[in-house]
């Protein structure tokens, strides 16, 4: 690990201000100093977060106001997540151990970096961690790598599980800029796919600070996340859908989809919910779906088994929620 300088933000000011200047911000460090200290991400400066006043889970406008700090632990235990967004709740029991919930924060969860090892390996070539130098997973060994969303340039996997139930709930990101102001952003904005400029990977402009997330009003239907990963506890998923579907009598009277371990940012394609909104579920209609989804997927060697993954997942997913 490279030597840094630390500072304690004592108000979210002096932390924009701070961010602005190139600090790097940090809460939990749950991700951010594995990073460090395999020299992936060596910030010359720390801005510590974690005292600031952004831990609160809130009623708002019929939904919830989730703080910046809330531990991914207090969210998932909260009794307003686990009745009203289980899904959210499952997802966040599904990812990484208790003691890492303990520690991992809400934004933090949101701003957390993709587990490609190629992107880990600083003595390979990698357009994520070093603009221009190239993509070393193209060709390279794939197993846990997007087949959505991809580019030339990368082919790096979103690695939460958090995101993609929030993703399902058309959650919105609330960020403070540096002028003070604050708004929210929904997902889809606020994650950038890779194109040609891989490391830049989120909206958030120099001195923007997530201050918290906002849950809309719970509707009705089953909520569930189903998460495929290659052992049963504390790994990433290689397939994973979050769904909210209300059925009656076999037939999807609504339904919200969003999908893990497949796609360069949390991903939700709303062509398939609208497709299923008001159909009577079957075989065919499934594979529809699968078909629909999978259109525009980028298949590489090693990455052929991702299909089959979600097909059966979702096939899985639809039949539950309808029985």
């Amino acid at each position: 690990m490279k030597p840094f300088e630390y500072m304690r933000a004592d108000n979210l000011q002096s932390a924009r201000r701070a961010a602005h200047q190139g600090a790097t911000v940090i809460a939990g460090g749950t991700n951010l100093i594995d990073l460090m200290k395999l020299e992936v991400m060596s910030p010359k400066t720390l801005v510590d977060i974690s005292r600031l006043n952004l831990s609160e889970v809130r009623h708002h406008n019929g939904g919830l106001h989730i703080g910046a700090l809330v531990t991914n632990s207090d969210l998932a235990a909260d009794p307003r997540v686990r009745h009203n967004y289980p899904v959210l709740s499952r997802a966040l029991l599904s990812g990484a151990s208790g003691q890492l919930r303990n520690m991992a924060t809400t934004g933090g969860n949101l701003l957390q970096r993709t587990r490609c090892p190629y992107f880990y390996d600083t003595d390979t070539p990698c357009n994520k961690r070093t603009p221009g130098s190239g993509c070393s997973a193209i060709g390279g060994e794939l197993r846990n790598h997007a087949i959505l969303g991809t580019s030339d340039d990368c082919v790096a996997l979103h690695p939460s599980d958090m995101a993609v139930a929030l993703r399902a709930l058309d959650a919105q990101v609330e960020i403070e800029a540096l002028d003070g102001s604050r708004h929210l952003r929904p997902l889809d904005d606020f994650y950038r796919l890779p194109g040609k400029t891989p490391h830049i990977e989120t909206s958030l402009e120099p001195g923007d600070i997530i201050t918290g997330v906002v849950l809309p009003e719970p509707t009705g239907g089953r909520q569930s996340y189903r998460k495929i990963r290659d052992r049963a506890s504390y790994a990433f998923a290689l397939v994973s859908i979050a769904s909210i579907i209300d059925a009656r009598e076999g037939r999807i009277e609504d339904i919200a989809l969003a999908f893990g371990g497949i796609g360069a940012r949390p991903w939700r394609d709303t062509r398939i919910e609208d497709m299923l909104r008001g159909q009577t579920v079957d075989d065919k209609l499934i594979q529809q779906a699968c078909d629909l989804l999978l259109s525009e997927a980028r298949l590489l060697e090693g990455l052929e088994f991702k299909a089959d993954l979600i097909s059966r997942l979702l096939s899985s997913t639809l039949t539950e929620a309808v029985q």
